[in-house]
């Protein structure tokens, strides 16, 4: 049995730029569209009343990996994250065990990247602003990322004042309310989905949404009519209908399957994006594990080639 790497928060973070994120989270949509990465669907455990696990296994570039995430709420009164969890990277021709990756660090490397992805396809060719509505540790990458891909200047906007000022300092935007990051013309809310931040009156001709909060049952940024209002993209319909931002409005019969546009059709070639500039676009991203194999691989890619360390352990 090899030794197995660990590789922890910072060394994630460290191991795979904002760039590399977006161009390898890109070529993970394509290359599972054309068959070539597979995906069974993510699993959910539940552990009421505190929150829930979700398996989400992947299989491409001679890689396999398996994610085990949770998401609690209360994790922060108890000075803990709301997201934990580990990514285990084997080897598809042996399964040997290769690696053992912190997922938080992952999890936000792809969330962030999928943000720059779907606006690079889906927003206006002009679109220039940012509105961040969630300015915690997914929120912060999607606007690293964005400004990565040339997007910015932007709003931060968060109920933690703290937070906003933090995140806009960084990037040399600035902070306002919700309202005023609405008026972007590229807007990620990456809140954790517990209530509506926004609703049909918000919208306005020629933006874009990334909603990447809501990625469980139950949860929704939008409001039905909102989602219901605009051209409809996901990272994929399935888990996307029954547990992201498009349940609600699936449920309700306002949104159909042919209403709906996988993302990796687009940047296949496959079906259009935006059609014209003063459609409003919204994209429900819900976390593929495709996206998680693709960060999980270029940061073991760093790691062999020495960029960045890390202790091994032996099983």
């Amino acid at each position: 049995m090899p030794d197995v790497c660990v590789l922890d928060h910072a060394t994630v973070l460290a191991a795979v730029s904002p760039r590399e994120a977006i161009d390898r989270t890109r070529e993970a949509f394509t290359r599972h569209r054309a068959g070539e990465w597979s995906m069974p669907a993510k699993v959910y455990l539940q552990s009421p009343p505190h929150g829930d696990f979700r398996a989400m296994p992947a299989l491409g570039d001679g890689l396999a990996i398996l994610k085990w995430i949770s998401s609690f709420p209360d994790n922060p009164a108890r000075s803990l994250p709301t997201v934990l969890g580990v990514l285990l990277v084997s080897d598809a021709t042996t399964s040997e065990p290769l690696a053992v990756i912190d997922a938080r660090s992952v999890t936000a490397l792809r969330t962030g990247a999928v943000a720059a992805v779907a606006a690079r396809a889906l927003a206006r060719a002009d679109a220039s602003s940012v509105g961040i509505v969630g300015c915690g540790l997914h929120g912060a990458w999607a606007a690293r990322c964005l400004a990565a891909d040339g997007y910015g200047p932007g709003i931060c906007s968060d109920p933690r004042p703290e937070a906003a000022q933090g995140l806009a300092d960084e990037l040399g935007w600035r902070t306002g309310t919700r309202e005023e990051a609405l008026q972007a013309d590229v807007i990620c809310c990456v809140t954790p989905g517990s209530e509506v931040v926004v609703d049909a009156g918000d919208l306005r001709p020629g933006t874009h949404f990334n909603m990447l909060g809501a990625d469980g049952p139950g949860k929704a940024e939008a409001s039905v009519d909102a989602v219901a209002a605009c051209r409809l993209f996901c990272d994929e319909w399935a888990q996307a209908s029954h547990g992201g931002e498009l349940t609600g409005a699936v449920e309700e019969g306002l949104v159909t399957r042919d209403q709906v546009t996988d993302l990796g059709a687009v940047l296949a070639g496959e079906r259009p994006g935006r059609t014209d500039d003063a459609q409003t676009t919204m994209f429900d991203s819900t976390g593929l594990a495709i996206q998680d194999l693709a960060i999980a691989s270029a940061a073991l890619a760093a790691w062999r080639a020495g960029r960045v360390s890390g202790p091994t352990i032996t099983l």
